[in-house]
């Protein structure tokens, strides 16, 4: 006797191939799907296990070797129109399949995925907006830019829109500017655009207070030792938590400087030292002669806290955090001074 698995069922087979038994499945996409998919994944189905008692089996899949003895027979051919069943329900069953597996794959480390990429997304187009109100602004009133803090600029002319309203509600003092006047029209269009630009900031800084809140429930070890928006980088950066967990520290490293490791192996130009590592304060503050060594330090941390984060459900954060600490502070006091090679000119 053979035992042999199709989309539509699981039939039992004599020497001469003709069914002896069978169990259909139900005649239902969903249902179809759920048991192919757990036929991909190696498991053995309910229906599987229920016929197998019928005596001393067969099986061509290595999957079903606790239900009998694995020969790899050729597969039989049976049509699945015979049992009552049409190729347009398996069409729909593979859709729904496809659907069940793109549910699966969105994991937590995806979302976070996401979001960093809407927050790059976001920040140039606060790039771009920036600029253009910057410069459209300037026709009026120059001057504003270097009278007041870059981030309550787009809120001032929000509120108040041309020059001599700003003046009048005593944002600025200026007595005289080169800037020309404007109609009511242009400063009702310059006014949208800054409260555009004030919603888009709005929404960066929700999203990153989402992702530093996510980052504490799916990569808190990650986010303790890196910070968390550089950690959900580095997420992004390596295609997932995941990936990041299975990368040498020497990659992490790196992470975010691909284009200047391409200049260096194409033009022989210096190798980088480090990539987004580099806007964590323990690298971008230090000298410049440190930074090589706290980024691989932090990279080697980071690579345990990926794996722990990943692989463990427990809490490591203070403790690589502490010894992160010891070794900056090592580098430091062995490393004052610049190296008489790499010093740089005045």
């Amino acid at each position: 006797m053979r035992l042999f698995t199709t989309w539509f069922g699981v039939f039992i087979l004599d020497d001469e191939g003709q069914v002896f038994n069978k169990t259909l499945f139900p005649s239902n996409a969903g249902e179809i799907a759920v048991r192919l998919r757990a036929i991909d994944e190696g498991q053995i189905l309910p229906e599987e296990e229920e016929i197998a008692g019928e005596g001393d089996l067969l099986v061509r899949e290595k999957r079903l070797e606790l239900l009998g003895d694995f020969v790899p027979f050729e597969e039989p051919v049976l049509e699945p129109e015979d049992f009552g069943f049409s190729q347009t329900l398996l069409s729909e069953a593979m859709v729904s399949l496809g659907r069940q597996k793109m549910k699966a794959s969105s994991t937590p480390d995806e979302q976070i995925l996401q979001a960093i990429r809407a927050i790059d997304d976001l920040t140039k187009t606060i790039n771009l907006m920036s600029e253009r109100l910057h410069e459209w602004h300037a026709l009026n009133f120059p001057e504003l830019e270097k009278l007041v803090p870059d981030a309550k600029y787009p809120e001032i002319i929000a509120e108040h829109g041309d020059r001599e309203t700003i003046i009048k509600a005593g944002e600025v003092e200026l007595e005289d500017s080169i800037g020309t006047d404007i109609s009511p029209e242009d400063t009702e269009a310059i006014k949208n655009l800054a409260s555009t630009l004030n919603a888009t900031a709005k929404a960066k800084e929700e999203m990153e207070t989402y992702v530093q809140a996510r980052m504490q429930q799916v990569a808190k070890n990650t986010a303790h030792v890196a910070g968390p928006l550089i950690g959900a980088r580095l997420i992004s950066l390596a295609g997932g938590l995941d990936r990041l967990a299975r990368l040498p520290s020497s990659t992490i490293q790196l992470l975010g400087a691909e284009k200047a490791m391409f200049k260096h192996i194409k033009d022989k130009a210096k190798p980088p030292k480090h990539g987004v590592l580099f806007q964590h304060p323990h690298v971008h503050r230090a000298p410049y002669w440190q930074r090589g060594k706290i980024a691989r330090t932090m990279a080697s941390k980071i690579s345990i806290a990926a794996k722990v984060d990943r692989h463990g459900n427990r809490f490591i954060g203070d403790e690589l955090q502490k010894e992160l600490d010891a070794r900056i502070k090592d580098i430091q006091r062995k490393y004052p001074n610049p190296p008489e090679k790499g010093r740089r000119k005045r």
